[in-house]
């Protein structure tokens, strides 16, 4: 972000500011219950995909930046996990953001295109942010590249899928190896017969490689349509599959993750089966849920066109339950038992709060001191529970949808300049306003004023509050 020189009065303006680190200052409205009618957002949104018509937005005297002005509710007595929470809200495109307790934005990503994934992940030991960013047809799937940035919010590193294809939206996962899981969605010729369809149909595969970040060699190439057969689908054929331009989605593979050093895990929304890969040799492990369960899964915890599957401990997988094919239910995030000796699955947890739905998206997070952050996909909302499933934080206007909610830590250094703006308020004041995108470690910011640029005095200090600080000062030729 450029550093700005706007007039005060006729003079110049520059900006500066004090990094002293400090904690989060909280003011979040709270509520005293976490029963649903006790006055929650969500509440009052009713069931389904709830879409804002016009999500609030937040605009800035010294930025161009816009960014969603969101609702933060907290149960009284709550233990909220500390962290910044780092999604891409949809206000005028899915954009990279990190927000701090209060709901308000710490960073938000400049002029890129439409992203997806943002989080925190490690690459060659250091702590990077990743996301991918492209642009998603109308069909869902996505065309791009994962974009890997430091803490000063420069480019690390891009990577692209290979052998012909390019990176889909649904997965951009950095191993401890230097490589990136990802996913592709590619048309490719299938017999649909068995369905019903034509012999020569047409259908989205789905390609899953893993790829050396540095070098972009692809390391591993895996075709869904090689393992799963089409029958396995729950997705209804419906006439689709004719031709490349009426393509069937059988698979819509929307997570992978390495579990341990020879498997992947791997999540297909279209058979509603979390699928164990054998990384060396491609085969199929075991089935976890959907028409060919390896699994006797108990009732409460099976589930429907799921997303986010994630290894949690030897014997505990996460997931995020969209729990429908239509328009009405309830999705949950969950947390499963599973014994793969036995082959049984059990609940451990769900997660549900206020009717929330998503037909489609959605994350679990299992955060470091045992809470659980649920997003909500197409229902553009966040949820803290505590492990045991007490409401303890929500978070609304999350823009009109956000792939996945992440909490985590961040330390943001940017190598640009503050950005201030200053106007005349009165025939001597001077109102100043500064904001720092992605510096996470101001605590205030200090005022200087005098005749000259080179001729100023501190004339006042006020704490951070929020992406943006005001200040308003007596009237001087420079005000920095």
């Amino acid at each position: 972000m450029r550093r700005r020189a706007l007039l005060s009065g006729g003079a110049g303006a520059v900006v500066g500011a004090a990094g002293v680190l400090g904690g989060f200052a909280v003011h979040d409205r709270v509520i005293g219950s976490a029963d649903p009618s006790a006055g929650s957002s969500a509440a009052s949104s009713g069931s389904g995909d709830a879409t804002p018509a016009a999500p609030p937005v937040a605009r800035y005297e010294s930025t161009s930046l816009v960014a969603p002005r969101l609702t933060v509710r907290t149960v009284a007595g709550g233990s909220v996990a500390p962290g910044l929470l780092i999604t891409t809200p949809d206000t005028s495109g899915m954009t990279p953001c990190l927000f701090d307790e209060d709901g308000e934005p710490v960073w938000v990503a400049g002029d890129v295109e439409t992203a997806t994934d943002l989080r925190v992940q490690r690459y060659r030991g250091e702590r990077v942010l990743t996301y991918w960013a492209g642009r998603i047809s109308t069909s869902g799937n996505g065309v791009g590249r994962g974009v890997i940035l430091d803490s000063s919010y420069r480019t690390v590193a891009e990577v692209r899928a290979g052998h012909g294809v390019l990176a889909d939206m649904h997965e951009f996962e950095l191993t401890d190896d230097g490589t990136a899981l990802l996913l592709s969605y590619p048309a490719a010729q299938a017999d649909l017969t068995a369905l019903g369809g034509p012999a020569a149909g047409w259908i989205i595969d789905c390609r899953v490689q893993e790829v050396d970040v540095a070098s972009g060699r692809v390391l591993l190439d895996w075709r869904a349509s090689d393992h799963i057969p089409l029958t396995e689908s729950e997705n209804p054929l419906g006439g689709r599959g004719t031709s490349a331009d009426v393509l069937y989605d059988p698979y819509h593979l929307n997570a992978i993750s390495a579990d341990g050093a020879h498997t992947l895990l791997l999540s297909c929304r279209h058979t509603s089966t979390v699928y164990s890969l054998d990384r060396s040799t491609g085969r199929i492990r075991w089935r976890l849920g959907g028409r060919r369960s390896d699994f006797d899964v108990a009732e409460d915890a099976a589930f429907v066109y799921q997303h986010h599957a994630r290894r949690r401990s030897a014997t505990e997988i996460s997931l995020f339950d969209n729990h429908t094919r239509t328009e009405t239910g309830t999705s949950r995030g969950l947390v499963l038992t599973v014994d793969e000796q036995a082959r049984t699955v059990r609940l451990k947890q769900a997660y549900a709060y206020a009717g929330h739905l998503a037909s489609a998206m959605g994350s679990t997070e299992i955060l470091p001191n045992g809470n659980v952050l649920v997003g909500w996909g197409l229902s553009p909302y966040a949820t803290e529970f505590t492990a045991d499933g007490r409401l303890v934080r929500e978070i609304s206007h999350l823009g009109s949808m956000t792939y996945r909610v992440y909490k985590q830590a961040w330390t943001g250094r940017p190598t640009t300049t503050p950005d201030l703006a200053a106007r005349t308020v009165s025939s001597g004041e001077v109102r100043v306003a500064a904001s720092w995108n992605g510096a996470t470690e101001v605590s205030r910011w200090r005022v200087l004023a005098g005749p000259a640029a080179g001729d100023l005095a501190t004339v006042r200090t006020v704490p951070r509050s929020g992406f943006e600080t005001t200040a308003t000062v007596d009237a001087a030729p420079k005000v920095a």
